[in-house]
């Protein structure tokens, strides 16, 4: 058989599959894979590196489909993978760690506003181990993309620091003639891949009528005859099958090259790669973390809750290596840089601390690639308000239970003369919506370094940690064995015999409620006192844990500087909460306070009303 030959049949098995397998579901999208199938022949058939024997290879390349749900953000992804080798590569060396982030994209993730922040942080750090395929198909679900979109798509990319190249998505021989010549550029690469698609289907081929609905037996009968294919649904001749399991061993050899090589490696090098890859975590930390944990209980700093973090990084990234951090242009306000820390840049890329921009999506995309490709623990800062900007990438660490760490600063109203724009009110309620999402609100140095600990022994989703930029006094005056913030809720001060109150405060609200148990004890009133720093944390506890934290005082008073939602589940829809319940406004922290009632005095004043 000629080449032109297998890659025609190769390819057709694709589509065949395609139309088959949505036909059958009456659901999904055939049109895409059956106008790219050419590009991912040539892809899968003779270029990228894999051994379908052992898939989580660490030297393989890697494969993005961007182009279908959710639009863009496989692009984005990508960016977070190619630097995760390049990384990876200034480390351990070409030996180990060489090669390359393939996408296909489509013309929908190029129209979102992800795919600006993605291919412009690609080409600023010049990762040329990126090439990313454009099916240019010219078609949208509203029909023809003429209809929303007119502009020069490679003149954009180039504009942003990336080669392009220009070619026919159904030429094989064009198209690995493109993907030769991306191997030798210095920087990103674009590959505008002219493409039909529903490629072989007679009557809805080029149109959007092919996009996302199954093609019907007449028009894949008709499919099956212009393409030559007289197979039945699901049937993949020997040859053609034997062809496709070739391509998954073709790159055997390179593998066990590698792990001559791998093996070569001197031994500690060699353990600290396997950890690396692996994502556990070194021994050296839960000791320097036990120790750091020993010297606040005796300095006792007062100091926001941000502050806190940057003291606790000190620590996570003097033991972790591995640590990725980041800030979308806010590092002096986030604290998110450590003192030992290089900015990556290339052409290098020896850093870990990397420098995003004002792109808060990007920066969420990037760092679940990096955490996907492995090697690295990402974590990215901006302000607590601007998870809008990254709450789709957020979603998908929770949905892909990868091990990201947000730092949101400026948690609330205590960000101060601001003003409404930048005060979170709706975001953590917004942020403990998201299922797998696990939210923190420290309320002291203690309780952030609780936090850190937490964050990166979860090896199961994201935690956002929401940071105060206000001075926070110590609450924890004592080492704990176990993690209370990993335990959700805890009683941080108990009442002087049978409690008639219990208030439940996070983060810089603590102290408040604190204040307010001191004046209710005075008025007769005995209270307790109980940090919340984590909703879902204290969800996952056992019943009697939750039963024993929430009590059963004649009042249950909530305080957070933010939203009531969600907080029945704690104080019952009868309980007192002291909040926000519209926006915020421009003043000092001081006056914000007293002006919403979020005092000490406000809470007294309440329970003794109620009380009543």
């Amino acid at each position: 058989m000629t080449d032109s030959a297998r890659y025609k049949n190769m390819a057709n098995a694709i589509r065949a599959l395609a139309m088959d397998a949505v036909e059958k579901a009456k659901s999904g999208h055939p049109g895409m894979p059956m106008g790219t199938a050419d590009i991912a022949t040539v892809l899968f058939g003779d270029v990228i590196k894999f051994d379908a024997a052992v898939p989580t290879w660490p030297d393989r390349d890697r494969f993005i489909l961007s182009a279908g749900h959710p639009l863009g953000q496989g692009l984005a992804m990508s960016v977070g993978f190619a630097l995760a080798e390049r990384m990876l590569n200034a480390e351990f060396g070409d030996d180990i760690v060489d090669h390359r982030t393939y996408v296909l994209a489509g013309d929908g993730c190029l129209m979102e506003g992800i795919s600006h922040e993605a291919i412009s942080l690609a080409g600023h750090l010049k990762l040329n181990k990126l090439v990313l395929f454009w099916d240019d198909n010219g078609i949208s679900i509203d029909g023809p993309i003429s209809v929303s979109e007119s502009g020069d798509i490679p003149a954009r990319f180039r504009a942003a620091g990336w080669n392009t190249d220009a070619i026919d998505g159904h030429d094989p021989v064009a198209i690995l003639a493109a993907l030769e010549r991306a191997k030798k550029s210095d920087k990103p690469v674009l590959i505008a891949a002219k493409t039909t698609i529903g490629f072989g289907a007679p009557t809805k081929a080029g149109t959007h009528a092919v996009h996302g609905a199954p093609l019907g037996a007449a028009e894949i009968a008709g499919a099956r005859e212009k393409l030559g294919w007289p197979y039945a649904p699901f049937e993949i001749p020997a040859e053609i099958l034997a062809d496709w399991r070739a391509a998954g061993k073709r790159s055997a050899k390179d593998r066990e090259a590698w792990l001559a090589r791998y093996n070569a490696m001197d031994a500690k090098k060699r353990a600290e790669f396997d950890r690396r890859i692996k994502g556990d975590l070194p021994a050296a930390f839960a000791e320097a973390m036990a120790a750091y944990k020993q010297k606040l209980v005796t300095e006792l700093p007062k100091v926001a809750s941000r502050k806190a973090s940057e003291m606790a990084l000190e620590v996570v990234n003097g033991t972790i290596p591995e640590m990725a951090g980041g800030s979308a242009d806010l590092t002096g306000s986030n604290l998110t840089k450590t003192k030992g820390q290089v900015a990556v840049k290339a052409p290098d890329y020896k850093g870990t601390y990397i420098h995003y921009g004002i792109r808060e999506f990007g920066m969420s995309a990037a760092m679940n690639g990096l955490a996907l490709h492995g090697g690295f623990i990402p974590y990215g800062g901006t302000f607590l308000v601007f998870s809008d900007y990254a709450r789709p990438a957020m979603r998908l660490s929770a949905l892909m239970h990868q091990r990201v760490t947000y730092v949101m600063t400026h948690d609330s109203i205590g960000l101060g003369e601001d003003g409404p724009t930048h005060q979170p009110i709706e975001h953590l309620a917004s942020l403990r919506a998201i299922p797998n999402m696990t939210v923190i609100r420290p309320a002291d140095a203690y309780e952030t370094a609780e936090a850190w600990e937490f964050a990166l022994n979860h090896k199961k989703g994201p935690t956002t940690l929401a940071l105060s930029r206000q001075n926070l006094p110590a609450v924890r005056f004592e080492v704990s064995a176990d993690n209370k913030v990993a335990k959700g809720a805890y009683e941080v001060a108990a009442a002087e015999g049978r409690a008639e109150v219990s208030i439940f405060a996070t983060g810089s609200e603590v102290a408040i409620a604190l204040d307010a148990k001191k004046m209710l004890d005075a008025a007769g009133h005995p209270t307790r006192v109980v940090s919340v720093p984590s909703f879902e944390n204290f969800r996952a506890q056992s019943d009697a844990y939750r039963a024993e934290v929430i009590g059963g005082a004649k009042v249950k008073v909530g305080v957070e500087a933010a939203l009531r939602m969600g907080w029945d589940e704690i104080i019952g829809s009868d309980g007192i909460f002291v909040g926000m319940t519209g926006f915020g406004a421009s003043a000092p922290i001081e006056l914000l306070y007293e002006k919403f009632g979020i005092s000490a005095s406000h809470i007294a004043e309440l329970v003794s009303v109620k009380l009543a």
